[in-house]
């Protein structure tokens, strides 16, 4: 897992035309916003999840600080 700090309106570019913005923090919580074209699906990943989809990496609880 790559790990980057990013500040309030900065952003991490994926390929060539998925973005993610940092919108805002409260407390222990962010607010991101992705930009990326609509063949792209984009969901939380609880959502994936009951889907069916296949979502790679750990479980959601096994990512953070320890």
């Amino acid at each position: 897992m790559l790990v980057l700090s990013r500040r309030v309106g900065e952003e991490i570019v994926i390929g060539d035309n998925i973005r993610v913005v940092l919108v805002g923090t409260r407390g222990n919580a962010v607010r991101l916003g992705v930009i990326a074209p609509r063949s792209v699906p984009v969901d939380r990943r609880e959502i994936a999840e009951r889907r069916g989809e296949g979502v790679e990496g750990p479980p959601a609880s096994n990512v953070g600080p320890k």
